[in-house]
Order: structure tokens, then C-alpha cells, then sequence
């Protein structure tokens, strides 16, 4: 079943994509001044926890790049999805559209999430102790309005 595109849906592209775009030509604009070695990964409260080379900072955006062909890929199909709901003729494309509407978020968030990592990275010796937080309550947030959202209008 094909679901019909909405300004949401061609808003997130953009923004996925304008993300994207962006980091690699961050860091290829930037790369000369990026120190030697950069934090490859980060604790709970955002402090680093391990250096790594800086050439090791394209593998975060070549990740998130998958990433995001991936969500994009499954998001083509809605007759994968497992949905929580009982689909019939009749919320078929309301159920769908919630759906997509939840990985269309997802995808954005995670695209957005891996941007600043990278970037971070580049820049900084820490994240925000905020950064965890944050990130989650969006996360599942976005999770719970979704599924709230399908139960009622399942």
C-alpha cells in the first residue's frame, strides 16, 4: 500500500538530508583545524571516555548515512511494520500513516542525534551533561506520543 507524501514527510527529507550534507561538508571544510585526536566515545554524563584518530570521525556520518537509507528503506514498506494494532480496510491508512509518521520522527531525531555527535566530536572535549537527557526524553517521547496516538485512532 502506497501512502500518500505530506509536507511532514518531504519537511523531515529536507532536513535529513540538509543534515547530512552539512556534516560531511563540516568536516570537510574544517578539517584542517580538527586536533590529531578526538573523543571516540563519550560516558553517560557526557564526558570522554576514549581518544581516537581524528580520521576516525567520518565513520559516524558514513553510520548515520546508512542509518538513514535504512529507516528510509523500511519505511517504503508498511506491510513490514509491526504495527500493535489489528489492520483492516478500514484504519488501514490511518494506522499507516501514524506509523510513518513515528519512523519519519525516529529517522530525524537519529540523523540530527549523529550531526551534533560528529560535529561535537570535531569541536569539543565533552557533551553537555544535558545531551543524555535530552536526547531520551525526545526519543521516547516521540515513542509514547506515537503509540498513544495509534490507540486511538486504531
Amino acid at each position: 500500500m502506497r501512502i500518500p507524501k505530506r509536507r511532514y514527510d518531504i519537511v523531515v527529507e529536507i532536513l535529513c538530508i540538509l543534515c547530512l550534507l552539512g556534516t560531511f561538508l563540516y568536516l570537510i571544510i574544517t578539517w584542517n583545524n580538527i586536533p590529531d585526536e578526538i573523543p571516540g566515545h563519550y560516558n553517560a554524563v557526557g564526558q570522554v571516555d576514549r581518544l581516537t584518530k581524528k580520521s576516525s570521525i567520518f565513520a559516524v556520518p558514513i553510520v548515520n548515512l546508512i542509518m538513514y537509507i535504512g529507516m528510509s528503506a523500511v519505511e517504503r514498506f508498511p506491510q513490514v511494520w509491526n504495527t500493535g494494532v489489528r489492520i483492516t480496510e478500514e484504519n488501514r491508512s490511518r494506522v499507516y500513516r501514524i506509523i510513518k509518521d513515528m519512523v519519519k520522527t525516529i529517522k530525524l531525531l537519529v540523523v540530527i542525534v549523529f550531526s551534533y555527535l560528529t560535529i561535537n566530536s570535531a569541536i569539543a572535549t565533552q557533551l553537555s551533561p544535558w545531551f543524555s537527557p535530552v536526547f531520551l526524553i525526545l526519543m521516547f517521547g516521540s515513542l509514547i506520543y506515537f503509540i498513544v496516538k495509534l490507540i486511538i485512532n486504531k
